[in-house]
């Protein structure tokens, strides 16, 4: 078996609107075609042996150990490593259950499409099931413990922390969208302008004056005793002479650590003698970068942590170090294995608790309590095996909320504002926490910024509590607010480009701040920023993260979509202009219903209080209507089109090519915007498939409330040219002869053209034309035939990019199309684009159209800029 690709799917897709990680795995089964399952000698027997689990796997059958019977029955190797992929992820603690394996429209190969919840860990997945199947065929052994270990560690490199992936998932359960900006903790809330930024629990708007007084315990601890706080008496040092000094004024026992620490390093605890200290000055210097350190009296008590957000109590817990308690007869390692044998604890943060780790650090804790692994502790002896109660560490917590004293509360509401913090844990050691820290002797220790949410989250015991929530509401504080801009989407085979470049051009005359994304680049504020084809889910990040941005208009592609699915997960409005055969035969994409179910999920993504704008001339594009959760507005080149009339007897919007108007229409109510033929972009009106673009623009942005006016004057402005509108329709008219260019790429675009070309006057019309190599034979074949059909001569050229194919067999393609429709048509092949440009420039008659087909535009137009320029000066000479 062989793997031809592996693709993640990061939002909406072809596979699921719902399920936005998926992998998509082109699987060749080769041989293995021929020999399902139970044509593999004891293959059914080695699965349930290795896979015990995937008794749960329903599968079609839907019923526990329907999968199992499906193998036993007999089923393609394919649909056996969608459920290994799903089950290995499962054991290694990311349970995932969606999984679909279909044909890829060529024997023997299949796209096996399965969940993920950590993309690298999916990748793995996909390659390590094929690797197990392969092994359960051979009957080879195999060790599954490496592959689920190696998941896991991906897992935790890869995977947002609690408090990160809390605070997240408290946003998009209140529709805010988030984009993750580094591989660690970096988040954006919310969209272009309207968007927030957390790293951890450290939000946009903490103050980083704040951030800095926690980070220095010197000055934290004398803010917080000049406003009578409560806090241990001590000193700071930076040199080994003042330590003795510092013991004695302080008294022992003592605590130890560096002024500028953090997760607990560098801290040595209950210091009883001037031996230990010097031991822990030397151990707190390392971890110090300012090199002070502190010397403070040791508190007894319980470690508590109080959390506060926006200046209010949220949470509090008792913290307790990983620990063991003896039995009289277990050796201490023993005892760690039995504690971590507690479900609750797993690998990392998989599970509610984390596993104890026996590392030199805890060695080192044992051997001071003069023990080792082997030791047998006495009975009822507890055994602290970490120097902090961090529950990465093993470590547990108690839910303590609702017990604290009301001067407590007091007290931590006051703190978060004396160090000027707007989400921030304060470190309490007390006796009892129900009373005033005044009355136990206890002491603040500690203040963090960005403290974990961890153990408030999911405590080891009592009450967990939704800590993420606070945070969103300081962020987000009104309901509506979901940090959102308007996203218009368009999609469709033809026409996309411009229709985008259309509506963004009316929207930012309508006072918005700007982001599209084209075929040709992604421009913000009509800057362009970035160059090529800039259709896919990287671009529309690249808007909707861009802090300038209050709109965004995405054109959106069959690549990027069957690559990675959408860069965003809902828009306010959907447009598809049309679904005509165009890269058919790629990606598992053979007929033209499965490249509209592509298209299909733009609309299918729209808000429910939003619109799908949808072509009521393409029965495709229609249907898309019934699998639609928003509102649908239609655009019609026909006024009398039976599906506008059905809408608009419901009331619904519409628009329509209509007496010459484009028109927008409320119910059966007419507003007309203008006459089509002065719209620059209909050139006069012949250029009906840009009427066509032009009533999905102005159906888009009425639905978004831009005004008639707002519509028209951007239609006015809109003009056709290599500036606004790059590669479609651009005219240039030369002393003697005029050149077209045009992004015609796929028979449906050319017979759009051939309906403008038909109505220009041209002594001759010579069409440059090139074969494209991501096209099937016909798709060329047909291309041909059309410029055979439009032109009185045809030069056949060749692309820069042949996509898989060799320059002779794409020529070959279009010649055997112009043949087969006009075999006298006079037709020159000349592979070089410059070359064929000039040739037809240099051979032009008085009075011709050269008309330049092609979807790679820029160079193109360079040359033709320069051949303008020449004739300015008086230089288009070719003699």
């Amino acid at each position: 078996m062989k793997i031809r690709e592996i693709n993640a799917m990061r939002g909406p897709n072809y596979w699921s609107i719902r399920r936005h990680k998926l992998i998509v795995m082109v699987l060749d089964l080769q041989e293995m075609e021929e020999q399902p399952s139970n044509k593999v000698d004891g293959f059914y027997e080695r699965l349930k042996t290795m896979f015990p689990g995937m008794f749960e796997h329903r599968c079609s059958v839907g019923e526990p150990g329907g999968f199992f019977q499906r193998v036993e029955e007999g089923t393609w190797m394919g649909h056996i490593i969608e459920h290994i992929a799903l089950e290995i992820q499962t054991l290694a603690g990311m349970d995932v259950g969606f999984g679909r394996t279909r044909g890829y429209g060529e024997e023997g190969v299949y796209s096996v499409v399965f969940a993920y919840m950590e993309e690298s860990v999916g990748r793995f997945a996909a390659k390590a099931s094929v690797r197990i199947c392969e092994a359960l065929i051979s009957g080879e052994p195999y060790d599954l413990s490496e592959d689920i270990q190696e998941m896991r560690e991906l897992r935790e490199a890869d995977r947002l922390g609690p408090s990160t992936g809390s605070i997240v998932a408290e946003a998009e359960s209140r529709g805010i969208p988030w984009i993750r900006l580094n591989k660690y903790s970096l988040v954006q809330l919310g969209y272009g302008a309207n968007q927030k930024r957390i790293q951890a629990t450290v939000t946009s708007e903490t103050s980083s004056i704040g951030v800095e007084l926690a980070c220095d315990k010197e000055d934290t601890k004398y803010l917080l005793e000049q406003a009578e706080v409560e806090v241990p008496k001590g000193d700071i040092i930076r040199r080994e002479r003042s330590l003795e000094e510092a013991c004695r004024y302080v008294g022992y026992p003592l605590v130890i650590k560096p002024v500028d620490g953090n997760h607990g390093r560098g801290i040595t605890v209950d210091i009883r003698n001037y031996e230990d200290a010097l031991e822990a000055f030397k151990h707190a210097k390392e971890s110090s970068r300012s090199g002070a350190i502190i010397v403070e009296k040791f508190i007894t008590g319980e470690d508590y942590r109080l959390l506060v957000i926006n200046n209010k109590l949220v949470a509090a817990a008792i913290r307790t170090p990983a620990h063991v308690i003896g039995d009289g007869k277990s050796s201490i390692q023993e005892l760690v294995d039995e504690v971590n044998k507690d479900p609750r604890r797993g690998y990392g943060h998989e599970n509610v608790l984390t596993q104890i780790s026996i590392n030199e650090l805890t060695k080192t804790i044992i051997k001071d309590a003069g023990y080792t692994l082997d030791s047998v502790i006495p009975e009822g002896e507890r055994l602290i095996l970490k120097d902090t109660a961090n529950l990465s560490t093993g470590g547990t917590a108690e839910d303590v909320t609702d017990i604290l004293h009301p001067a407590n509360v007091s007290m931590a509401e006051r703190i978060s504002k004396i160090i000027d913090l707007d989400i921030c844990g304060i470190d309490v050691m007390t006796s009892d926490i129900t009373k005033p820290l005044s009355e136990t002797g206890g002491a603040v220790l500690e203040v963090n910024a960005g403290p974990g949410f961890r153990m408030h989250l999911a405590p080891t015991t009592g009450l967990p509590r939704n800590v993420a929530a606070p945070v969103i509401d300081k962020l987000f504080p009104t309901k509506s607010d979901t940090g959102r801009i308007p996203i218009i989407a368009v999609t469709g085979t033809n026409g996309k480009t411009t229709t985008s470049r259309l509506i963004a051009h009316i929207t930012k005359m309508n006072g918005y701040r700007v982001g599209y994304t084209t075929s040709d680049g992604v421009y913000i504020q009509n800057r362009l920023l970035m160059t090529g084809d800039c259709t896919g889910p990287s671009s529309a990040e690249f808007v909707l993260k861009d802090p300038t941005v209050n709109f965004a208009v995405l054109e959106c592609a069959r690549g990027g979509l069957l690559r990675a699915g959408l860069g965003f997960k809902k828009c306010d409005v959907g447009v598809v202009t049309n679904v005509a055969a165009d890269h058919l035969g790629l990606k598992g994409i053979h007929t033209i219903e499965q490249l509209a179910k592509v298209k299909g999920v733009i609309p299918e993504t729209v808000l429910p209080d939003g619109y799908a704008i949808l072509n009521a001339d393409d029965d495709l594009v229609y249907n898309m209507r019934r699998s639609v959760d928003c509102n649908v507005a239609l655009f019609s080149m026909d006024e009398n089109n039976p599906r506008i009339k059905a809408l608009q007897r419901l009331h619904g919007i519409t628009a329509v090519y209509e007496n010459g108007y484009v028109t927008i229409c409320r119910g059966e109510w007419k507003m007309r915007i203008m006459r089509a033929e002065n719209i620059p972009l209909t050139y006069g009106g012949k250029a009906k498939f840009m009427i066509q673009n032009v009533l999905a623009a102005i159906l888009a942005v009425h639905v978004q409330g831009i005004s008639i006016e707002d519509m028209k004057a951007g239609l006015e402005t809109f003009i056709p040219s290599a500036s606004q509108t790059p590669g479609r329709l651009n005219l240039f008219k030369f002393n003697n002869f005029s050149i077209l260019l045009d992004y015609a790429h796929n028979p449906s675009g050319m017979r759009a053209l051939q309906k403008f070309t038909d109505e220009l006057d041209a002594t001759v019309k010579v069409g440059i034309i090139a074969g494209l190599g991501d096209r099937r034979v016909e798709d060329n074949n047909e291309m041909g035939a059309i410029a055979a059909e439009m032109f009185d001569e045809v030069i056949i050229r060749q692309d820069k990019r042949l996509r898989g194919k060799t320059e002779q067999e794409l020529i070959k393609m279009l010649d055997d199309g112009i043949k087969r429709r006009d075999p006298n048509k006079k037709t020159t092949i000349i592979p070089s684009e410059k070359e064929a440009i000039t040739f037809a420039v240099k051979n032009a008659v008085k009075g011709s159209l050269i008309v330049l087909c092609s979807d790679v535009i820029p160079d193109a137009l360079e040359l033709v800029k320069k051949f303008k320029e020449q004739e300015a000066r008086g230089e288009l000479n070719f003699a």
